[in-house]
């Protein structure tokens, strides 16, 4: 029977010191890499290889596609123009439509920086929300030091961590839910490089009226993956202002609720914005554009 007992002790033993290994290396590798990945500015664009992809002038990269859309339109409205006579259908003014045009392909052809001031504002705003919580809290608000404060409130460790405890529960679950968390903000980043990618089109769409849908179902799907990023820094926020006692299972559970609540931030966004958006839910593989 002692025996026994000692082999059970032996195996549940290396089954604890197994996760706890594998949450510890999570702990110490993948957070930091999380908030790169959610926390995004202009520091995005600054890829010489995703630069060249996008244009570094108007003779080169997607630009020049862009720009010989440009002279496609010019010439779609001139010869549109020029049979409204027999066909009767109402044409734009010449002089209106040539003067959007010079204005939005300046605009084009500039996207690249606007797209990056978009950027900046939008982190501008979500390390506000990150700085009153330092400023109250006196910790930095983001996802690595988040772990290490529930870990070191919790007591968690490689060392004493109990996989069929509660607390190993939890622990086994939120790291479980924060692997999920990096697929979800690695495929946002993605789809915002698509869509800066997609920026020129989408600008010069707004020259026809039968085009401009395009700039709308874009800046909506881009403004709710921008968004995210400030949902997250409330949520983080929420999360640090919670003192973590590792005698409430209360707010343990809470904590689970937390890390919930940020891998649904896209959807949340989706809700606030009646449905539109794109969806970065890896579970439903990747989201399909969708818009009102």
């Amino acid at each position: 029977m002692e025996k026994n007992v000692n082999i059970s002790e032996i195996v549940i033993n290396t089954i604890n010191t197994i996760f706890g290994n594998l949450f510890s290396s999570i702990d110490e590798k993948l957070y930091e890499v999380l908030d790169n990945l959610t926390f995004i500015n202009s520091d995005l664009l600054n890829d010489k290889y995703f630069g060249k992809i996008f244009g570094t002038s108007a003779n080169n990269g997607l630009l020049i596609i862009a720009n010989s859309l440009l002279i496609g339109f010019i010439l779609y409205f001139a010869i549109k123009y020029l049979t409204s006579n027999l066909t009767f259908n109402r044409v734009e003014n010449p002089i209106q439509f040539i003067f959007k045009l010079i204005i939005l392909g300046i605009a084009m052809n500039s996207s690249y920086f606007i797209i990056g001031q978009v950027l900046d504002i939008n982190s501008d705003i979500s390390m506000i929300i990150r700085s009153i919580g330092e400023d109250l809290f006196k910790k930095q608000i983001c996802f690595s030091k988040l772990i290490t404060s529930i870990n070191e409130n919790l007591d968690i460790t490689a060392e004493n961590l109990n996989i069929f405890s509660v607390d190993g529960i939890i622990k086994g679950t939120t790291t479980i839910s924060l692997i999920n968390l990096v697929s979800v903000y690695a495929l946002r980043y993605i789809m915002i490089k698509i869509f800066v990618l997609l920026s020129p089109f989408a600008i010069l769409s707004l020259s026809m009226e039968s085009t401009s849908w395009f700039f709308r179902l874009w800046s909506r799907n881009l403004f709710s993956l921008l968004f995210i990023q400030i949902i997250v820094s409330l949520i983080l926020l929420i999360l640090f202002s919670i003192d973590f006692n590792s005698n409430n299972l209360m707010i343990k559970f809470i904590y689970v609720g937390g890390i919930y609540a940020l891998i649904q931030a896209n959807s949340f966004v989706r809700e606030f914005m009646m449905g539109s958006g794109i969806s970065t839910n890896v579970q439903n593989n990747i989201g399909f554009l969708k818009g009102k």
